[in-house]
């Protein structure tokens, strides 16, 4: 069982944890819709990647009544 040999203070723990703070998000405008949305990512609301559509979105879909 690891016993630390003498006490760690305060400053020294808290500078060793300086590099652990989580980083704000940094969104960006869909050039498609203008929601914003994760950089490199698929945009969640309209289904754009690199003015493409990749993902076709529910309301786009048509299905016949009969297939229903």
């Amino acid at each position: 069982m690891a016993v630390q040999q003498n006490k760690v203070s305060k400053s020294r723990r808290n500078n060793r944890r300086a590099h652990d703070a989580l980083v704000a998000a940094n969104p960006n405008e869909c050039p498609d819709c203008g929601e914003l949305k994760r950089p490199h990512h698929v945009c969640p609301s309209c289904g754009h990647y690199a003015d493409r559509e990749v993902i076709a979105m529910a309301d786009d879909v048509d299905l016949d009544e009969d297939a229903a």
